[in-house]
């Protein structure tokens, strides 16, 4: 059974679902695990700092074991710095892990990078078990950091 096909469009910085015609597509269900994975907002962990100063965890309620999601939200208002990249990098990895252990894929390449002032961008490439390449991903988010 296939996933509803989400989309990312890097020029507006935002994942949609996709249209065949009047019904929603189906199909590269690894796409859409990694974009649920990236842009869905995991609970935030009990020593993690809230940038909008509230007690906000996020996330979803019901998580437990097993959360979803990134907790890349928590890195809203850091400062362009190599320090968030690196924070970005495992918070991504984080968010994917759930992908190796479940063996879908072998493993991934994660790259993060400052695209422009007040845009990180991250590239994402899957492979296979076999280390054959699987799918390759950019994706950016914008940025409200305090420089």
């Amino acid at each position: 059974m296939a996933d509803i096909t989400i989309s990312w469009d890097a020029a507006h910085r935002r994942g949609d679902w996709t249209l065949d015609g009047p019904v929603l597509a189906t199909g590269d269900d690894l796409e859409t695990a990694i974009l649920i994975s990236l842009f869905t907002d995991r609970i935030a962990q009990p020593d993690d700092v809230i940038p909008d100063g509230t007690n906000d965890p996020r996330g979803w309620w019901a998580d437990d074991d097993l959360p979803i999601g990134s907790r890349i939200w928590l890195l809203s208002r850091a400062k362009q710095t190599r320090e968030t990249l690196q924070r970005a990098y495992d918070y991504i990895a984080e968010a994917l892990r759930w992908l190796i252990d479940d063996g879908v894929v072998a493993g991934f390449d994660i790259r993060t990078q400052w695209v422009s002032r007040g845009v990180l961008g991250a590239q994402i490439i899957a492979y296979k078990q076999d280390g054959t390449l699987l799918t390759t991903g950019r994706y950016t988010w914008a940025w409200q950091g305090m420089n």
